[in-house]
């Protein structure tokens, strides 16, 4: 029959596109379909890639819906529980007994599993009351899943949180051939042998044998995702009830480690779970088959890097992307139609249209495709006028702008880029100095376009400066730094006649200027020529910063390709414990590897016994971190009033 498609496909020109086979649950549990499942996913393990963790967020492993205290064959199982979880790497368990949550039901952290309670109301729908492990109200109320049979849909104008789509129990009551065979098979022994070893065999492959993909489910679930953001969620369902003679075919472990959800938080506490949870950072995996950890999905543009879950603005040229840390066949879902296939690791897609963009990976598992991972999706949305507020560039009038001031001399075509603006507070008496340093990629910006963060501080009684300096490529690293280095020791020599206190100097930048500014901080050779020594600088302040450039050929304009090259420029690998003070921020919305680079350059300035401020920006992006700063509330501006003050 293949053959015969083939030769069809070649006298009408077209390629083959042969569809996997299909198997049923019981012919999965055949044993030759057992040890060909088993070995692919031996196969996948020994396959899979370690991807380094480069985004805002860890991922939980987690399970939800666990029955523990249910009824009397559940009834004291916490301990099993949490065993179970220890056993596969679970991190979260939700429990949601039917008449829970009970008094005893496990609240926060035990032996590393973070435990939430909650319950199953008579329609299926699971609810997590607004209350934490401490049994402190919580901000945003009450989490709720529609069960995946749950016929009432309308979730978008009822409050829902989002709804299962898998869950393992619903599958052996859809489809009971499964139990039934096995219920049949216990009145032959010899077939109930059979059964027996192979479940004892392959318990993974066996408890498996039973899931399918349920594309109703995802229909109701895609719906729901085009009118407002709808959490998608893999439903355990463990009760341990599936007992046959004297074995268990859905012991806790088994369950646990058959289909999790995969919950993307900064840390393991309740509050930052469940708002995960609420805002869709989250996946779904049938980790049976391998596991996902390092998955990641989202959308990119200029202003950042959008998480699934998040809203991202539709602006300029807007990419849907995901990376897998196994090869697999990836489809891109728009509105609930496939947009984009393709089979591999990694898939990258030009976003056309608004809407909502999920993604799926198969596998393909003794001839046929398997589900793998199910993303949450990632929803593209033109922004309205009122939501891109550039800042005002006005002067306070307690504040006086001297611009254009010459910091060093250079080749005449230089002169514009070595110059510097001071933006100064009425009061001019010992006043703490912000000396500012522009981003841009080592390639772009002007002090010029900087009047917002001078003016921002300046009415606030601090000094500002915003230097200037040469560009790449035309002049290639060390020409920022050196550049950044003279306007320092300007700012050093000459900014007590403006009345800033020399004492008081705080060195700070943004993005690529966040690299400088902890470069001039940490490698003592771009001052020297001034005599000048970091003790000059009171602090630093590295805001989406850039700490280690790494290998390869990344901004090779500017830094070149040479690995030690690439060493010495980067302030990761200068680090001693004779340096200043440190701010360090990151955004929600960063460019990727920022926040991993924040976290690590932290960490190691810890390490080196320096006092270090790590500070997360929530619900900002690369560009808007430097748009907002000007706004009374802003997060990052408190911050470094709080560090220079």
């Amino acid at each position: 029959m293949k053959l015969r498609i083939f030769l069809l496909s070649l006298l009408t020109g077209l390629l083959p596109v042969l569809a996997a086979e299909t198997l049923t649950p019981l012919q999965r549990i055949e044993p030759e379909h057992l040890k060909a499942a088993h070995e692919a996913r031996m196969r996948f393990a020994h396959e899979r890639q370690l991807l380094t963790n480069l985004g805002v967020y860890e991922d939980f492993r987690a399970v939800l819906h666990i029955h523990a205290d249910d009824s009397d064959h559940t009834k004291g199982t916490r301990q099993e529980v949490l065993e179970a979880a220890k056993k596969t790497g679970v991190r979260v368990v939700m429990f949601t007994d039917h008449h829970g949550p009970l008094p005893e039901t496990w609240h926060g952290l035990r032996d590393g599993v973070l435990f939430i309670a909650g319950s199953e109301d008579d329609d299926g729908v699971l609810r997590f009351p607004n209350f934490d492990s401490n049994r402190k109200p919580l901000p945003e109320g009450e989490l709720r899943f529609l069960s995946q049979i749950e016929d009432r849909y309308d979730a978008a104008t009822t409050g829902f949180t989002g709804m299962e789509i898998c869950n393992r129990h619903t599958d052996a009551k859809i489809d009971t051939r499964f139990y039934d065979y096995l219920n049949n098979a216990a009145d032959n022994p010899d077939t109930w042998r059979k059964v027996q070893e192979n479940f004892k065999v392959y318990p993974d492959e066996f408890f498996a044998a039973g899931s399918d993909h349920r594309a109703e489910v995802f229909a109701k679930w895609d719906s729901e995702t085009q009118k407002n953001p709808f959490t998608g969620i893999a439903a355990n369902d463990a009760h341990q009830n599936r007992v046959i003679g004297e074995t268990t075919f859905d012991p806790y472990d088994v369950s646990f480690r058959h289909l999790t959800t995969h919950i993307l938080a900064r840390e393991l506490t309740e509050p930052e779970i469940r708002q995960s949870l609420r805002d869709g950072h989250a996946y779904v995996s049938h980790d049976w088959l391998c596991d996902p950890t390092g998955f990641a999905f989202g959308a990119a543009n200029n202003l950042g890097v959008y998480p699934m879950g998040d809203t991202i603005p539709f602006l300029g040229t807007t990419r849907i992307a995901a990376v897998t840390p196994l090869p697999a066949k990836l489809k891109l879902i728009y509105n609930g139609k496939v947009v984009e296939e393709t089979t591999g690791t990694n898939l990258n897609f030009a976003a056309k249209d608004p809407g909502a963009y999920r993604l799926e990976a198969w596998l393909t598992v003794d001839g046929e495709d398997r589900p793998w991972i199910y993303s949450n999706p990632v929803y593209v949305k033109t922004p309205s006028a009122q939501a891109i507020r550039l800042p005002s560039a006005a002067i306070s009038t307690n504040v006086e702008l001297k611009k254009d001031i010459v910091y060093t001399e250079g080749k005449p075509e230089d002169e514009g880029k070595h110059k510097l603006d001071l933006y100064l507070p009425n009061d001019k008496k010992s006043l703490p100095v912000f000396f500012f340093i522009h981003g841009g990629s080592w390639r772009f910006g002007d002090r010029a376009q900087y009047p917002a963060v001078g003016n921002r501080f300046a009415r606030e009684g601090i000094l500002t400066v915003v230097p200037s300096y040469r560009l790449a490529p035309k002049n290639p690293h060390p020409a920022q730094i050196e550049d950044v280095a003279a306007a320092f020791a300007w700012v050093v020599k000459h900014i007590g006649e403006y009345g800033g206190d020399t004492n008081r100097i705080y060195v700070g930048g943004h993005s690529a200027g966040g690299h400088l500014s902890a470069l001039l901080a940490l490698d003592e050779k771009y001052l020297k020529p001034y005599n000048l020594s970091q003790k000059y600088i009171r602090g630093t302040i590295s805001l989406s910063g850039v700490f280690n450039l790494g290998t390869g050929d990344s901004q090779s304009s500017v830094f070149g390709t040479d690995e030690q090259a690439r060493k010495e420029a980067s302030p990761l690998y200068h680090i001693k414990n004779s340096a200043p003070p440190f701010l360090v921020t990151y955004c929600q919305w960063d460019y990727l590897t920022l926040p991993a680079q924040a976290r690590q350059f932290h960490a190691a300035l810890q390490k080196a016994g320096l006092k270090s401020e790590l500070v997360f920006v929530p619900r900002e992006s690369h560009i808007s971190e430097m748009l907002s700063i000007t706004h009374d509330d802003d997060p990052t501006a408190h911050a470094i009033l709080k560090f220079i003050r």
